[in-house]
């Protein structure tokens, strides 16, 4: 029983996360030999002022842009 668990910062629409959970869904599925009603994927939205990496926030790297 695969447990998929994305997290991604905030800022893609509604479609571009469903077409994410479908493609994460459809090669767990080929890859695992798990069927399809025991994958399941997660997405956790994280605002970019929560997210850093080397010490800059997503927010912040966008703001020097």
């Amino acid at each position: 029983m695969p447990l998929i668990d994305i997290s991604i910062a905030k800022g893609r629409d509604p479609q571009q996360l469903r077409d994410l959970i479908a493609g994460v869904h459809r090669v767990a599925e080929k890859t695992t030999g798990a069927a399809a009603e025991n994958i399941t994927v997660i997405v956790r939205e994280v605002e970019k002022d929560l997210w850093s990496r080397t010490n800059t926030t997503i927010g912040e790297r966008e703001a020097t842009k």
